[in-house]
């Protein structure tokens, strides 16, 4: 029988009836454990086994198989499959047969008391049949991983692992095993010089990430693969840099499935993405928590079809809610997201399509649903357009806004949560100056209704959100550049949205505070964001340049988290701040707020200006109306394509 053929038996065995299968691993048992009890005899008196002890092993032989089999079958070791068998399957096959072992010393000596039987054999018999089981699982498991590959065609792509840690040494132990795709790590380069020079799995430690263009050279390396899930940003663009100077492509372990789950696989890795080298460590949640307060309850999500709300959908679905309503005015994008998660949580979901500025049909949403918690995330956010239409964004971000928290309120939600921007501090756009009262309408509400808890959470700004700088980037360097940046000194928080929503999430479970802010990590020039973009896509900046095209109106050169007066304190989260301000502003401008909100329903720009400035002190509009310049004309002509 090949070797070929015997793994083919092997696999039919979990197929077979299960009496059919615990009888032949159980007949295998039953012989190792014969041999190991006669090696122990025969080692014990260097292969002459006297007659007197001859006869008391052989009356011996039936009460031990008994003892064992009793013994394995209780604690269920013959349900083991070997061909996966791992240090835990060898702990606890020693466990049994220690066990075992005992049973069968006390039954011997209480029961049995042969008259000559050596205590040196219970020992050795303990060993010997550890050593055979043991031997015969692992050699199974690797003959079954060498065959996996064996007869496969397809040439090995040669490798380097750049960490020589836990995650190099699971992925090391993956590619031995995945038959899909083919590598053959030559070698890791790790920093650690106490780690040069020693092999994991047989791979080894070639020296530092500085060698890297020579250990290329030399084994003819064709990919460097990234098993470094909690290096900072720096660390990740020094090892892609290195790649890129030595030509060999780089791939990374997506750190959420290292870190988080705790699992690594061949088929999860991909090419090193811009959220890499923004080193954003995974988010650690307090998911009993959250579980707490979603579970089983009706979730109302507005803007469920934008790249927040759909993320908020997503994670939100994950805690088993009893209801998920998903709450947009834009068909398709509601479409979308709804048929993705229908093809798990169907039972769950409704789609509602609606204006969150239609206040009838909101109160036929709260009606029919009757919602325990609304995460509003629906509003416009894209500054320049918000320049050229300030009394559609007073209509939406606040008077939405409004419209929404009222109903919860009346409707006697258990909490409301805003999803808020850095925009809304000290703002110089209307989008952020709209973003700003609607803060302060929802922390008025909090302050006035006793039966729901209103809160807002502020962030800056996501990754590879719709209309955001990363998706226009990758557009421009798709049509062969230029790449556009409005000014050398340009910076900007950033986040990825998974966790943007998540830590909205878990801050929506705080029972103090009605102002949270997300710790967004040390800001990012745009500049140099669209420079790692371009190194990332294989290009230069001579290939792919960049063109700066002047600040556009309602930016700032850099974001704020907080206002000057407010006062910050920790949480229970690291990553979530409580932002506190004296008292409840909105109550001393009732006046202003409805002139804005009259301006905004009439349609008047111009006064909805006016009403910004007297209702936020330090909103500081960068240009007037009369000199907005259009989207589509001149200098911002290729950022309104994409």
């Amino acid at each position: 029988m090949t070797l070929s053929s015997l793994f083919s038996w092997l696999g039919q065995l979990p197929r077979l009836p299960r009496w059919a299968r615990l009888g032949i691993i159980a007949s295998l048992h039953l012989g190792f454990f014969a041999l190991a009890y006669l090696l122990a005899f025969l080692i014990r008196f260097d292969y002459a086994i006297p007659t007197p002890y001859q006869t008391a092993m052989w009356a011996g032989l039936l009460p031990l198989l008994a003892t064992k089999a009793v013994v394995f079958g209780a604690l269920r070791m013959f349900q083991g499959w070997w061909k996966y068998v791992s240090l835990y399957d060898v702990l606890a096959l020693a466990r049994a047969l220690a066990l075992a072992s005992l049973a069968y010393l006390a039954l011997n000596v209480m029961v049995l008391t042969p008259a000559d039987f050596p205590r040196s054999i219970y020992l050795l018999d303990f060993a010997l049949s550890l050593i055979l089981l043991g031997g015969a699982r692992g050699s199974l498991r690797l003959l079954r991983e060498k065959l996996a590959t064996w007869g496969d065609d397809r040439p090995a792509v040669p490798v380097l692992i750049s960490g020589a840690g836990d995650t190099g040494e699971t992925l090391v132990r993956e590619i031995s095993k995945n038959r899909q795709i083919v590598y053959q790590p030559v070698g890791f380069v790790d920093d650690d010089p106490y780690k040069h020079g020693l092999r994991i799995h047989g791979v080894p430690v070639l020296g530092p990430i500085d060698k890297l263009a020579q250990l290329v050279e030399k084994h003819g390396v064709e990919e460097l693969i990234i098993a470094m899930p909690s290096a900072s940003r720096d660390q990740i663009r020094r090892v892609v840099e290195q790649a890129q100077r030595a030509g060999v492509k780089t791939r990374i372990v997506p750190a959420f499935e290292a870190v988080v789950e705790g699992k690594v696989s061949v088929n999860a890795l991909r090419d090193v993405a811009i959220t890499d080298l923004l080193g954003r460590a995974p988010v650690e949640l307090d998911t009993y928590a959250i579980g707490r307060s979603l579970e089983g309850k009706r979730v109302l999500v507005t803007g469920a079809g934008g790249s927040i709300g759909s993320e908020i959908c997503r994670q939100v679905v994950r805690f088993n809610p009893e209801r998920l309503i998903l709450l947009d005015c834009a068909e398709t994008p509601l479409f979308f997201i709804h048929r993705e998660l229908s093809e798990q949580h169907d039972d769950k979901l409704f789609a509602a399509i609606g204006n969150v500025t239609d206040a009838e049909r909101m109160r036929q949403v709260f009606e029919q649903h009757r919602p325990d918690v609304v995460l509003h995330a629906a509003a416009y956010k894209h500054v320049p357009l918000m320049e050229e239409h300030p009394a559609l964004a007073v209509q939406n971000n606040i008077g939405g806004t409004e419209i929404v928290a009222n109903l919860a309120a009346e409707y006697k939600v258990a909490r409301f949560v805003l999803i808020s921007t850095d925009k809304a501090v000290n703002p110089t756009s209307v989008m952020g100056a709209t973003k700003r009262v609607a803060e302060l309408l929802v922390r008025h509400l909090n302050h006035t209704c006793a039966t729901t808890r209103f809160s807002v959470v502020r962030f800056g700004n996501v990754l590879g959100s719709n209309g955001s700088v990363i998706p226009i980037f990758r557009q421009q360097i798709a049509r062969g550049g230029p790449v556009t940046v409005t000014h050398p000194e340009m910076t900007r928080y950033f986040m990825t949205i998974p966790e943007a929503t998540q830590l909205v999430l878990q801050a929506a479970t705080f029972k103090q505070g009605d102002l949270f802010i997300l710790d967004m990590g040390e800001p990012v020039k745009i500049v140099d964001l669209a420079r790692d973009m371009i190194r990332l896509s294989g290009f230069s900046e001579d290939e792919i340049p960049i063109d700066f095209c002047g600040v556009r109106p309602g930016e700032k050169l850099f974001e704020e988290l907080t206002l000057d007066r407010e006062e910050v304190d920790t949480t229970a989260h690291a990553k979530i701040f409580m932002g506190k301000e004296p008292a409840d502003l909105l109550v001393e401008m009732e006046d202003a707020f409805d002139a804005l909100m009259s301006a905004g329903r009439a349609g008047d720009d111009q006064s909805v200006r006016a009403g910004l400035e007297a209702l936020i002190p330090t909103y500081r509009p960068s240009a007037p109306s009369s000199k907005v310049i259009r989207i589509e004309s001149g200098r911002h002509k290729a950022l309104s394509k994409v």
